[in-house]
């Protein structure tokens, strides 16, 4: 007997010892990334979906899955989707401590914490002494460059989103507030992390651009209820000489698809010239890969160009296969480079250049190219994505009825 009470003492000792298993709350967290000497906020949600997490990051009305999601001991790893990234950090109760890695370049990681229940951008304050309202004719500022712009901010009582379009692409869903005299302005896709910041002086507002660990410019806005951008079609065009844009590039398998492959003959062809480390592409893929499921009917092929961030095969066709496996993606890709503009630019000789990530090429039933669409305005850009849908499919409509 005294043996069992001795060996039942010393179970129950051991198990009062036993730390109990760490967990990462349910609920709203408010997420801070360093960098730069300044603080980027999101919020993120937290969920059980039967015994797995889920994670939902928080910019505007947007709303990006994370699920994969792992507790290990008293630390939490969530892979950041489509991206080569994930946010690492320990779990102190109602903190977290780690850090926003870039697995592709772990010199641009940056120090990474949340807080459990705060649900705010950057204050919570409910009013503001200011309002940014408005459509503004924006020029960016480097040492060596100008890069014109168009700003749309829309704000209720303290909240304020919008986004900024560009050449290249919008900034995508940017949510904030306005402290004191100041508009506050953030987003984080999970690759990138933005931060804006302005003040305003009658229409006028003059402000800085933070880009992760070291990226900045300086900005300038005038208030224009016809602020525009350049032609999205006049931008990136064929030299001349040139009627077609030839192109030979192994398939995520490594098997080479050609623009003389008989799959493209009397048919309309969309070039999605794009990489999963880009969020505008990310944008555009969502909406081809619906876009595709409808029309793909009609004697349409969508082929996805993919340039990554490594001149390695095996990791792009991987980075690759990751997206078009999480977002059920229909159409093919091929694996044609490095996202670097210059060096894609010579995998398309034809072309002037590449511009942008994206870019959209629209090649005829006769294997001529027919329109070049640089860059994208995504779903963040409110009626500016329903133009680009709405000259998207009247693009089509037009090379389909073509004899």
């Amino acid at each position: 007997m005294r043996t069992l009470a001795f060996f039942l003492s010393a179970l129950a000792l051991l198990v009062s010892c036993t730390p109990k298993p760490v967990e990462l709350k349910t609920g709203t967290w408010r997420g801070i990334i360093e960098m730069q000497n300044q603080q980027l906020p999101f919020q993120f949600d937290v969920q059980k979906k039967d015994s797995a997490l889920q994670v939902y990051i928080r910019n505007g009305s947007e709303r990006l899955l994370l699920d994969e999601v792992s507790v290990t001991g008293d630390s939490v790893t969530m892979a950041l989707h489509v991206f080569d990234a994930s946010l690492k950090a320990k779990i102190e109760g109602n903190q977290l401590k780690g850090t926003f890695v870039k697995n592709y370049a772990p010199d641009a990681s940056l120090p990474f914490s949340a807080t459990f229940g705060d649900d705010f951008r950057f204050t919570n304050e409910k009013t503001a002494a200011v309002d940014f309202t408005g459509k503004y004719q924006v020029t960016f500022f480097t040492e060596k460059d100008t890069t014109i712009s168009v700003g749309i901010f829309e704000q209720h009582a303290n909240n304020v989103t919008g986004t900024f379009l560009t050449t290249t692409g919008d900034y995508r869903y940017l949510e904030g507030n306005v402290v004191g005299n100041e508009l506050k302005l953030s987003t984080f896709d999970g690759n990138h992390a933005f931060l804006f910041t302005a003040k305003k002086t009658g229409d006028t507002l003059r402000g800085d651009y933070f880009a992760g660990k070291s990226g900045h410019e300086s900005w300038i806005g005038i208030k224009n209820d016809n602020a525009s951008m350049p032609d999205s079609e006049s931008l990136t065009f064929l030299k001349p000489g040139f009627e077609k844009l030839d192109f030979s590039f192994p398939d995520l398998n490594g098997n080479k698809i050609s623009s003389t492959d008989e799959r493209f003959r009397n048919k309309v062809t969309i070039l999605q010239i794009f990489g999963t480390w880009c969020p505008n592409c990310m944008d555009e893929t969502k909406f081809l890969k619906d876009w595709y499921t409808q029309n793909k009917d009609r004697g349409v092929e969508i082929i996805g160009l993919a340039y990554e961030r490594k001149d390695d095969f095996d990791y792009a066709s991987g980075q690759v296969k990751k997206m078009k496996a999480k977002w059920s993606v229909g159409y093919d890709f091929v694996i044609a480079g490095v996202n670097d503009k210059a060096k894609a630019s010579e995998t398309l000789p034809a072309l002037n250049r590449v511009l942008a990530f994206p870019t959209t090429i629209f090649i005829g039933k006769d294997g001529k190219v027919k329109h070049i669409h640089t860059g994208f305005s995504g779903p963040g850009t409110g009626i500016y994505f329903d133009q680009f849908k709405e000259r998207f499919n009247g693009i089509v409509n037009e090379l389909l009825n073509e004899k």
